[in-house]
């Protein structure tokens, strides 16, 4: 299954391991979850990321590694046509221009209320990690 995972998500992922995000990213490394990402998405979670190196206690190079490896398993869409203004934060914009560039797949993130109200009107759903995970017939 492809999704996009908004920053937040990354984020909640890689503070702890004992959330539905992290176990979003298991699934991803076993290949039953596919990342869709767009250049835009991937120098945001770069940057989001680098600016909470200490707190997620990773060093640049683990996130490097990490980025690298998402690249490598994603499914890596170029974003043709933006759809801004579509949201209430500007910022969330990347995420849902790559789920449009990828063909409609969900987004997945924390910040549901925000997202979903221009992401309806792309036909595009909007999941939290553990609606996600569920989705995935893996809620463990």
């Amino acid at each position: 299954m492809i999704f996009v995972l908004d920053t937040c998500v990354l984020i909640s992922a890689l503070r702890s391991s004992l959330g539905a995000s992290h176990q979003l990213l298991r699934c991803v490394r076993r290949a039953a979850v596919t990342p869709a990402l767009s250049v835009g998405l991937v120098l945001e979670y770069e940057a989001v990321c680098g600016r909470h190196l200490e707190e997620l206690k990773l060093t640049s190079g683990a996130l490097t590694e990490l980025l690298d490896y998402l690249c490598s398993v994603g499914d890596c869409r170029a974003v043709r046509y933006r759809v801004r203004p579509s949201l209430p934060d500007p910022s969330d914009e990347m995420v849902l221009e790559t789920a449009v560039a990828a063909g409609g797949v969900a987004i997945v993130t924390h910040n549901i209320k925000d997202l979903k109200i221009g992401a309806a009107r792309f036909g595009i759903e909007v999941l939290t990690p553990a609606q996600a995970l569920r989705k995935l017939g893996d809620d463990t």
